[in-house]
């Protein structure tokens, strides 16, 4: 399995406001540190980090000379740029049992289009709860294949079976629907009469 590593740099810990071009401040915490690290992160890195494994990723911390294992706890993001203003990690050992709120990524509704449907998502995480060795940074489901009215249940996550979904069975995700029809769509020309 690939490592994901990110590489922290100390910062001054300042009642005023910290920005350095080209980087994020952050905080480094967990079972390995006695109090929370002030830290900055390189903007482009965690950018990709992020693009690529999601907004609760695992990650390696390069820090002190020492390499610790935790994972993305909350992002904080700028209300009208989008762009990442402040990220906390929580190091953690990886057989630590963890509950931790899983993106689900659905896959395949261009397959769905050709067939007239479409996915309604109702829910895009699920609470899991198991050791973070085994937690994946998101969960992916394929509806290509899926019928009008079938619905994406835990039954359709892909989880090893040492993980446990932390809701109940029939938790509904998504449902497969007809595509709506367009309103504005001018209707077709009734051929001329003879």
């Amino acid at each position: 399995m690939e490592e994901t590593i990110l590489n922290a740099s100390a910062r001054p810990k300042q009642s005023g406001r910290f920005r350095e071009k080209g980087f994020v401040p952050g905080v480094i915490y967990g079972d390995t540190i006695a109090e929370a690290d002030s830290v900055k992160f390189e903007t482009i890195a965690l950018n990709k980090v992020i693009a690529k494994h999601g907004a609760n990723a695992k990650v390696w911390i390069n820090y002190n000379d020492s390499k610790k294992f935790g994972f993305i706890k909350e992002v904080q993001r700028d209300n009208v740029s989008g762009r990442i203003r402040h990220i906390d990690v929580q190091i953690v050992s990886k057989g630590r049992v963890m509950e931790l709120d899983i993106p689900v990524i659905f896959k395949g509704e261009d397959g769905l289009a050709r067939t007239g449907l479409q996915l309604q998502v109702y829910k895009a995480e699920v609470a899991v709860s198991g050791t973070m060795d085994l937690m994946p940074d998101s969960i992916t489901v394929d509806v290509s294949n899926m019928q009008l009215g079938d619905s994406i249940t835990s039954i359709n996550l892909a989880l090893d079976k040492q993980l446990k979904v932390l809701e109940p069975e029939n938790t509904v995700y998504g449902v497969i629907i007809n595509q709506p029809v367009d309103a504005t769509a001018e209707p077709e020309p009734e051929p001329a009469g003879e």
